[in-house]
């Protein structure tokens, strides 16, 4: 997935909204007033940063390479994932799917 497709995938998500409070370089996607994605624009290979379930979050952790603890977030709620290939596109949505319904359950 690129850029533009995150995008467009976050998005689709009901009540999403985007803003770009920490500058031009980080899109920010949050659900109900709740971020639930950070999407850095001017990486290269491309990352963003998902809530996960604290125990979810060690176990992808340790089986992935590319999934690392949230860069500038909470490390036990948050992974930063790098965009290189190894992950299958429906997986990387999944993710984000995943974090979204972990935001919006707790705005309910």
């Amino acid at each position: 997935m690129n850029t533009e497709e995150i995008r467009t995938f976050a998005l689709s998500l009901p009540g999403t909204e985007e803003y770009l409070p920490f500058g031009p370089d980080t899109l920010v996607f949050k659900a109900i007033n709740k971020i639930f994605l950070l999407l850095a624009l001017d990486s290269n290979p491309v990352q963003f940063n998902v809530k996960c379930d604290p125990d979810e979050a060690i176990i992808l952790r340790e089986q992935y390479d590319c999934i690392l603890p949230g860069y500038h977030m909470n490390k036990k709620h948050w992974n930063t994932i790098l965009v290189n290939g190894t992950l299958k596109n429906d997986f990387l949505k999944k993710m984000i799917l995943n974090s979204y319904h972990l935001v919006a359950k707790k705005t309910k």
